[in-house]
This record gives C-alpha cells, structure tokens and sequence, in this order.
C-alpha cells in the first residue's frame, strides 16, 4: 500500500491473523499532536469484511481499488478537517479496518458520511471506544519492529 505524504509518515508491515493468515498493518508515525492532545481520547475502527480465497486473506483486486478510495476520500476529509486522525489500516484474513482517534464521535461520523457520500453503499461496520492511552496505536506500532 502507498500512502501520500500529504497525509503523514506511513510504514507497512506483515502481520498475522490468529490462524495464521498474513496481515499487511499500515501505520502513521507522526502522532504526537494528536496523541498529545487529552482530546483525542475515542478510538473508532471502521471495518469492511470481505470474501477472499482463504488462502490468499487479501483483496482482490476491484474491492482493493474501492477500498483505497475509501482511504484517499478519509484522509482528506480529517486533513482539511482534523477532527480525526488515521492512525492504522489492517489489510487480511478477510478484512480491512481502518484506526482513527477522535475528538468527537459526531463530528466523526458526519464527516464520514461526507466523505463517503459519492461512494455507493459500502459494508461498513463501526466500533467506538474510549483509549485516552492510545493502548491499540502502541500495540499495532509493535508490528514495525518485529
């Protein structure tokens, strides 16, 4: 995957799922004014469950291309607007989640719903927590040093 340095630093990585099938992990670097910041407190993951050979775990290629609009169109819209940031992308063993931390969780899905707005009906699920700790960023930066 690349990434545009408009948005960040970036690295990739290999990982593995729990049985074993490979995971690219996709992390930001330069976070520290937004994980400095005691705002940026909720962790939402947006994730896209898709079919895939069980032995490939990846992609293919049409769903890749959409996804990757998909990151283009978010990114942009919390650069203009940083009410988020996108701090991880997971890619394998079916699917795709996206990290974000926010300032707030309306302000985030508006903006979603904005960015995606042109886009047809994606399978998109949402999950939102609290991690003033930024416990899941520390734990994927793992990955870059394995």
């Amino acid at each position: 995957m690349e990434t545009d340095s408009r948005y960040g630093e970036w690295w990739t990585a290999p990982a593995e799922s729990d049985d074993g099938r490979l995971i690219m992990v996709t992390g930001r670097a330069d976070v520290e004014k937004f994980r400095t910041n005691p705002r940026f407190d909720t962790r939402v993951t947006v994730s896209w469950i898709y079919d895939t050979d069980p032995a490939a775990a990846m992609p293919d290629d049409k769903t890749a291309a959409v996804m990757e609009t998909v990151t283009e169109a978010l990114q942009a819209a919390y650069t203009s607007d940083p009410v988020a940031v996108l701090t991880g992308i997971y890619t394998g063993a079916g699917q795709r989640d996206w990290v974000f931390y926010t300032l707030s969780l309306h302000i985030f899905m508006r903006k979603l719903n904005e960015a995606l707005a042109a886009m047809p009906v994606l399978p998109l699920t949402f999950r939102a927590e609290t991690d003033s700790d930024w416990e899941e960023y520390d734990e994927m930066a793992l990955a870059r040093v394995r």
